[in-house]
């Protein structure tokens, strides 16, 4: 029975995306040859820009949260430092439109940095649109994510070799080049992968602030394909090559990334005796407070351009309420699908290789589970949107299959993060107490509720709030099938951005911004153990 529903599960997630690729591939309508020139300058220009602003992303990503990461682990009695380690986590929560409104209040024309330009007389202003915004915006959400996945990586340094390093008197370049740098390398092309991943495939960010057609990834570009100019040959071409760039992507990081090794100690306490110094201390907390500043201040301007609005009449907006309506509704729904479709094939794919000698049916059927979380980072959402557009197209009105389509998408979305969430959770559970249950015959729902459950709540209630977090926040699905009987909050933000009612936009952006962080926050039970799903995510 459960490897039914694991099989179940598995082969309508690979039915739904196999059948959006073979619309891709099977589209032909007469006079469309030669349109979608695989070749052409166009699709070249967008594949050399989303090549670039990936790889300029991912650097100064990099490079930027190296000194955050060394400084962080190096002053552990920081003031406020576990508050700072928090703050690190709040970007991964926050939905892309509502970093993107706080961005533009702190860099855009009339924010706070070119104003303060202007009053001593510089006449030309910073410019957030185009790519300079694109990787500010990206190096926002980025920086915090490798800075907390190094800092895990420098702290678990044993003690023996900061004692080591003292006693042969190491200066702090030594420090880092024979202690630190070690730890930092192995986890770079992990952390390097994963970024260049997300951006690679980032839409929201460079829909809102690329500025026109010369910053446009093929994300945005197959949206605009579909939306705008209606020329599904573009897009057919564009989602092949977007597939075909995350596909060997993802092959290079599963080939390039090497297994982490620890260093081996006898547990001794760590203790960190570089960085005491006056001019260490200074270093560190520059390097501290420059990331606080960087991150804090477009979040406090979300805050305070959403306060300045008149919250009470937006809440009392039919149409805002019927936006937070449906994108609860749709949060809800495909959170709870994407959490229970992942813990059945989880939990199938522990009962195929339970037997000390599994068939090479049951280990094959494994892999394919395990191969199933990446899935969705093969096929991006707005590829599977254009696959699903053109497969409905010839049925009639597509909107009318939007809020399946948004579901079913969204739940796609948040896959790779829930199973990355409940499986080490549920592999672990399963080792303690598999041949304990088996030998009281436990099962079915008995086992369920006395022996698994009160165990696994709490990953189980942190995978679904973050699912409905990335659901609530999600633009790309909604931006391709949204209308007017189907509006979300992210939707009508960027309505409103577009028209022009920023003061609108500044209070929708602060209730969507604390409704999400609200859920990621609830779902996040300890610092330290975010912190180990965020390892695990990495390794």
């Amino acid at each position: 029975m459960t490897l039914a529903a694991g099989a179940l599960c598995l082969g309508g997630i690979v039915l739904f995306v196999c059948l959006a690729a073979y619309a891709l591939l099977a589209f032909d309508e007469p006079g469309a040859a030669g349109q979608a020139g695989l070749f052409d300058a166009y699709v070249w220009r967008v594949m050399r820009f989303t090549l670039l602003q990936a790889a300029l992303s991912t650097f100064l990503s990099i490079v930027l949260a190296i000194p955050v990461a060394r400084a962080l682990a190096r002053q552990p009695s920081f003031p406020g430092r576990v508050w700072i380690i928090r703050l690190l986590a709040l970007p991964l929560g926050l939905p892309a439109l509502v970093a993107a409104l706080g961005l533009i209040g702190i860099w855009g024309r009339q924010g706070l940095l070119n104003t303060a330009l202007a009053w001593l007389g510089l006449d030309q202003p910073i410019s957030i649109y185009g790519l300079s915004g694109i990787l500010l915006a990206h190096v926002f959400f980025n920086l915090p994510l490798a800075a907390r996945l190094m800092l895990g990586g420098l702290e678990r340094i044993p003690g023996e070799y900061w004692l080591v390093g003292a006693n042969l008197g190491m200066r702090p370049l030594s420090i880092f080049r024979f202690i630190e740098w070690p730890a930092i390398r192995g986890l770079l092309p992990g952390i390097a992968g994963l970024i260049f991943m997300l951006c690679i495939t980032s839409f929201t960010l460079v829909l809102t602030l690329g500025g026109g057609p010369a910053a446009s990834t093929i994300e945005v570009a197959i949206y605009q394909a579909l939306r705008f100019d209606f020329d599904p040959p573009r897009a057919i071409a564009l989602s092949l090559l977007q597939i075909a760039l995350t596909g060997v992507l993802l092959v290079a990081m599963r080939l390039l990334t090497p297994s982490v090794v620890e260093g081996h100690g006898s547990g001794r306490e760590v203790r960190r005796f570089d960085g005491r110094n006056l001019s260490g201390k200074a270093g560190d907390g520059l390097a501290i407070v420059l990331a606080v500043l960087f991150l804090a201040l477009p979040l406090g301007s979300v805050v305070a351009s959403g306060l300045q609005s008149d919250l009470w009449k937006l809440m009392g907006d039919p149409m805002a309420q019927q936006a937070l309506v449906t994108s609860l509704v749709i949060a809800l729904v495909s959170g709870t699908l994407c959490v229970v479709a992942t813990a059945l094939m989880i939990r199938s794919r522990q009962v195929a290789l339970a037997p000390r000698r599994p068939r090479k049916l049951h280990r094959g059927f494994a892999g394919l589970i395990s191969m199933s979380a990446s899935l969705v980072l093969l096929v991006p959402p707005v590829v599977l949107g254009a696959g699903w557009f053109l497969l409905l197209r010839p049925l009639g009105d597509v909107a009318a299959f939007a809020p399946l389509l948004v579901i079913l998408i969204n739940m796609l979305m948040a896959l790779p993060f829930v199973y990355r969430v409940l499986e080490p959770a549920m592999a672990s559970h399963s080792a303690r107490t598999g041949r304990l249950a088996a030998s009281l015959g436990l099962g079915g729902w008995h086992r369920l509720r006395f022996v698994d459950w009160p165990v696994l709540r709490k990953p189980v209630l942190m995978a679904l709030s973050f699912a409905c977090a990335l659901s609530l926040g999600d633009l790309g699905a909604v931006a391709l099938f949204g209308s007017q009987d189907m509006v979300t909050l992210p939707w009508l933000l960027y309505s409103r951005m577009g028209s022009y009612r920023s003061t609108d936009a500044a209070g929708l952006a602060l209730f969507l911004g604390l409704v999400c962080l609200a859920l990621t926050i609830a779902g996040t039970p300890s610092a330290a153990k975010y912190d180990q799903g965020s390892k695990n995510a990495a390794a």
